[in-house]
């Protein structure tokens, strides 16, 4: 059987339990974006890098309250959802050029949530192949690019189009 190390992957799973604050409230209320892969800070949202994507650009729109149920989540922090989650499949667009995108909730373990209490919308681009041998026999996903750099991409793409949710 051959292997294919991920160490990065480790820091996740070692910390996980131990994490006594939620990393998305953690990332919300630093001051320092870049290291926390925040992108865009709105009125009642936010939108963060997965530092564990599925696909490069993997992004997560949140709210910037910490809220477990999406049945808790009021109407205005709702819309403000779908129109950043709007804006931001524009802004992957324009930064990566992907060719589709699957957006979505996970709601509960079962369903697939690495994280429950905080509710979050995954914006996750996707390219003709990316699906390929890897993640169906060897478990694992190739990401090629460096998240730093695609931060920088989006990044400039969001302050190009004077990025603003009304």
């Amino acid at each position: 059987m051959e292997r294919l190390y991920s160490p990065w992957r480790s820091q996740y799973i070692e910390t996980y339990d131990k994490i006594d604050e939620c990393f998305l409230c953690d990332a919300y209320k630093s001051a320092d974006d870049e290291k926390k892969l925040v992108l865009y800070r709105g009125k009642r949202v936010f939108v963060i890098m997965n530092l564990y994507p599925y696909n490069a650009g993997h992004l997560m729109v949140c709210p910037n309250e910490h809220i477990g149920e999406f049945t808790d989540i009021d109407l205005e922090t709702l819309t403000e959802i779908s129109v950043v989650t709007q804006k931001m499949i524009s802004v992957l667009k324009k930064a990566l050029n992907p060719e589709g995108f699957n957006i979505g909730y996970n709601l509960g373990r079962v369903a697939g949530a690495g994280l429950e209490d905080h509710i979050h919308n995954h914006i996750v681009p996707r390219w003709n192949g990316d699906t390929n041998f890897m993640p169906v026999l060897g478990e694992v996903k190739v990401i090629s690019q460096d998240l730093k750099d695609i931060y920088i991409k989006i990044k400039k793409v969001i302050e190009e189009e004077e990025f603003n949710v009304k």
